[in-house]
């Protein structure tokens, strides 16, 4: 019998990616995850002895373990090719446990792209298991269990059942707490600005703005003062005193890490973070590819580093050149500097080809496949080309006590962007005419401006990303599954794509400030990640980080039992009166999201939809159409004049009619789960694309 490597990825996908490229002396199995965990019906750790986890096989892997197990006695090498990160690292720990692979034992292998020369490398590259590693996870793992598992119930018996609190959840919901405190708690005030039109002696006209009252940067705070300023420019000369022209060259953006994918998915493509990080892991773990076979299309998608493998720099670079010209790559690679504290073992995210363009894959991906590589395939390509050139003008005029500035910015050489456009435009096109120092302007007319100031803006998912990677709050590869357990805790709501406190949610963060304000501490957690990155470095020992913060917070916990009572939180009234017994009608939040319930609960049990405009008008009789929600939770769309108008529809109505019929076209996902826009009328065939 011919001898046989058995190698152990997590996902079914990447083991059929792998299994077609590494030929017949390899059996490749998927561990599917984590196969060992904490038990969920009881703590699981042994406090009094150095926080010792008691992991237990997770609940229906037991057979596929046994088929591993069985494959591994078979084999003459196994090889543990789970994630590079802290999470495959623990799996790969767990499965050389129950396999029983000797410890010390080169059986780990890891890769940043699943290619053939990427896995065929690892497998001759197989190294020891990365215990430092594995306790970093550990550590995070037990700090998470032993904050969730005691201050869960803690919120059930004191606020409501069903209520979660974690170590970086927590946090996050602070965050979301404090700005919209900011926000209501916000006073606008009055300021003005003053642009002019200003001509030279040839009748020359250009815009300049009002800038500076002496050396000081002008801040105008009435329409008293504005009009005082008003009648001192049309009493005084206006002389030009500097004119500068510059040549501003700009660097394209780093390739993506995980953060900034999420932040720029979520502003280009509409893209929550739980669907980037999804359709990411497609693209990372390989796709039918026509005759190319599969292909796993980009690296590795949790990462917090912008380093790039010289062979991938260069691949680039030979692109660019053949595509775009020489002008259009550097001499050398570009490289990007990582911030401190970054993870360096991985890559960033890029393509695993730069010969492999967007379009030349298209044909094969999904609509969100497509606009998601696309995305990172520009960045990446952006990253190695020149910088773009502008032609800036700027001009200082002076007005008796006052500084007026013109400013031009005219793109010169495009660089990077012929490839990847910035999110923020940087051309000013304002005409400037040639002006030299000492020449004299003339007033042509004013242009006032009344503004007020405005509350920062709710956090959207791009910029509560970007804030909680500034902070180091949590990993970027948790935020997706973060964001999703508070939003379904109704800890906060998404309200025009940003996130909004619930009452709830104030409620939870304030009785964690008053009771454990380590847990919602914004420093406090971003220390504990420093200290988790300590771990892995072989700087620290991940007992004694579990242990300075478990030792303080059990004390709290004792204390909090016995002194928090329970708070009541006070149903919102729905504004209508019960149709069967009279009494006031109240707003509950059940498991299929709000409604609305008879305040004489249990004596009346009369509940109704909570009702929702979608902003479309009923193509029957031209009333609103509202969301509603059927007695099985299943979402449909009826007609506020119902009974007397019947339409219903399973999907979502949208403002725009079919130009073949004339009926409404409604949402529908079409079987590669992208979003079409189809009539509502079946028997017209009319769809088109959606754009996210």
């Amino acid at each position: 019998m011919a001898a046989t490597t058995l190698l152990i990825v997590e996902s079914a996908a990447k083991a059929k990616t792998i299994g077609k490229f590494l030929g017949k002396g390899y059996t490749i199995k998927a561990s599917v995850g984590h196969i060992k965990d904490l038990p969920k019906s009881k703590l699981g750790i042994d406090v009094d002895n150095n926080f010792e986890p008691r992991y237990i096989t997770i609940r229906g892997k037991g057979t596929l373990l046994k088929e591993i197990k069985e494959e591994a006695q078979k084999a003459s090498r196994v090889l543990l090719a789970t994630d590079p990160d802290r999470e495959g690292e623990a799996i790969a720990w767990h499965l050389q446990n129950a396999i029983k692979i000797p410890q010390g034992e080169k059986c780990r292998i890891e890769f940043n792209e699943i290619t053939k020369d990427a896995v065929k490398s690892a497998i001759k590259n197989s190294r020891q298991v990365d215990m430092d590693r594995v306790n970093a996870q550990q550590a995070r793992r037990v700090l998470d269990r032993l904050v969730g598992y005691n201050l869960s119930p803690l919120l059930w018996s004191k606020v409501r059942k069903g209520l979660s609190a974690g170590r970086v959840q927590s946090v996050v919901v602070r965050l979301i707490c404090e700005r919209e405190e900011e926000i209501r708690n916000f006073i606008s005030e009055e300021y003005w600005t003053i642009e002019v039109v200003l001509a030279t002696t040839d009748d020359q006209s250009f815009i300049a703005r009002l800038s500076t009252k002496g050396d000081q940067k002008i801040e105008i705070g009435s329409e008293q003062q504005k009009d005082e300023i008003i009648n001192s420019l049309g009493d005084s000369k206006l002389k030009v005193t500097k004119v500068e022209k510059k040549e501003k060259r700009k660097k394209a953006a780093p390739p993506f890490i995980t953060s900034t994918l999420q932040q720029e998915a979520a502003r280009r493509l509409n893209f929550y973070s739980k669907r980037t990080m999804k359709v990411a892991q497609e693209l990372y773990e390989g796709l039918e590819i026509g005759k190319q076979g599969t292909v796993g299309l980009i690296t590795y998608l949790r990462t917090d580093s912008t380093r790039v493998a010289g062979t991938a720099q260069m691949e680039a670079l030979d692109y660019i050149r053949f595509q775009y010209g020489e002008q259009f790559a550097p001499n050398s690679p570009n490289e990007y500097k990582n911030k401190q504290g970054t993870q360096d073992a991985h890559e960033a995210i890029r393509p695993t080809s730069a010969t492999r363009t967007p379009e030349s894959v298209k044909q094969f991906l999904s609509r969100d496949q497509y606009r998601l590589y696309k995305l990172i395939w520009d960045r990446f390509i952006a990253s190695q080309m020149t910088p773009a050139v502008y032609d800036t003008i700027t001009v200082d005029i002076v007005a008796g006590d006052y500084g007026l500035r013109a400013s031009s910015s005219q793109l010169k050489f495009a660089g990077y962007k012929k490839v990847y456009k910035d999110s923020e435009e940087e051309e000013i096109k304002n005409f400037i005419p040639q002006l030299k120092k000492g020449e004299e302007v003339f007033l042509q007319e004013t242009r006032p401006e009344q503004h007020f100031t405005q509350p920062p803006p709710r956090f959207s998912e791009a910029s509560l990303i970007k804030l909680l990677e500034e902070k180091n709050i949590g990993r970027p590869s948790t935020y997706a599954p973060i964001i999703d357990t508070i939003l379904k805790r109704n800890y906060v709501e998404r309200q025009n794509k940003q996130f909004a406190p619930t009452e709830l949610g104030f409620i939870v963060v304030d009785l964690l400030k008053n009771n454990f304000n380590d847990i919602v501490d914004v420093e406090f957690t971003a220390r504990m990640e420093e200290n988790l990155d300590m771990v892995e470095e072989g700087e620290m020992n991940w007992t004694q980080v579990v242990d300075t913060f478990y030792r303080p917070f059990a004390a709290d916990l004792e204390k909090a039992s016995a002194m928090i009572e329970k708070v009541e939180i006070k149903d919102e009234e729905a504004g209508k009166d019960c149709p069967e017994c009279g009494k006031a009608m109240l707003i509950k939040h059940g498991r299929f999201g709000k409604f609305m319930a008879c305040s004489g609960f249990p004596d009346c049990r009369h509940t109704e939809s909570l009702t929702e405009e979608v902003g479309v008008d009923c193509p029957l009789c031209g009333g609103a159409i509202l969301a509603l929600k059927s007695k099985k939770g299943r979402r449909f769309y009826g007609c506020s004049k119902y009974p007397d108008c019947q339409f219903r529809s399973w999907n979502k109505p949208i403002a725009e009619k079919c130009p073949t019929c004339g009926d409404i076209l409604v949402e529908k996902q079409n079987r590669n789960k992208e979003i079409e826009a189809i009539c509502h009328n079946p028997e017209c065939k009319y769809s088109k694309e959606m754009r996210a």
